[in-house]
């Protein structure tokens, strides 16, 4: 096999159009997939009646399906579900009109979300709860002591966990192909078909990832470093 450095290059320098559609897509999920563990992680943690049991079946579902299922799930089911209730109501509307990405963003982050909610709830509970009692002895509100007192130290022991969301979320963004969103990977595939030399353009496609990955991991480190700040004091 012979690699053709020339298109190696060309494939790259095309391939780089793609990369805001990934960091977009990737974006998103990780941000509503954290809002949504959040959310999860703290019904499931101070076992809220019904929802905890919502949550809990929502997390085991979600975690014990395929990634791509859940976007073809939310692909066929959502615009069915959207045209029944507009028809219904004498709206307007037609599914037709979503753009594509936004069934990307919608699955990726249902997805995001129980995975996040796992990882957000073992750095909750990695917190003593002697502190929490400690900052209600000293007139907090729970809402204060979680705010002041645990969410800083729980994101400290999560960050390698919540690192490792991001960067499977951005590696998984590759299935957006699926419902027809060009991103990294799509992109070479598509760049590839013009003249068969998919190794180059896979390639490149690799080497980008593999930049972002890193990227990932640097700002993950910074975080970790600055966070960790607030430890110094001896506080376990």
């Amino acid at each position: 096999m012979k690699i053709d450095p020339s298109f190696l290059w060309t494939a790259f320098v095309k391939l780089l159009a793609a990369v805001p559609t990934t960091l977009l897509i990737t974006a998103v999920s990780v941000t509503a997939g954290f809002v949504i563990g959040l959310i999860v992680a703290i019904v499931r943690i101070y076992k809220v009646p019904v929802l905890s049991q919502i949550a809990a079946a929502y997390v085991t579902f979600i975690r014990g399906t395929p990634m791509i299922t859940h976007l073809l799930l939310i692909y066929f089911g959502l615009p069915a579900l959207l045209d029944a209730i507009s028809t219904q109501l004498g709206l307007g509307f037609r599914s037709a009109s979503i753009p594509m990405i936004t069934f990307a963003f919608i699955s990726f982050s249902i997805t995001a979300g129980a995975y996040m909610a796992e990882v957000i709830r073992s750095g909750l509970l990695a917190v003593s709860r002697g502190q929490l009692e400690a900052a209600y002895s000293i007139g907090m509100t729970t809402t204060q002591a979680l705010r002041r007192i645990v969410f800083p130290q729980a994101l400290a022991a999560s960050l390698p966990n919540l690192s490792n969301s991001v960067i499977g979320m951005l590696h998984g963004s590759t299935l957006a192909f699926t419902v027809s969103v060009v991103e990294i990977n799509a992109k070479a595939q598509i760049v590839a078909s013009t003249n068969w030399k998919f190794f180059e353009a896979y390639l490149a496609a690799a080497v980008i990832y593999w930049g972002l990955t890193l990227l990932i991991e640097k700002v993950t480190a910074l975080l970790e470093k600055r966070i960790n700040l607030y430890n110094r004091g001896g506080v376990a």
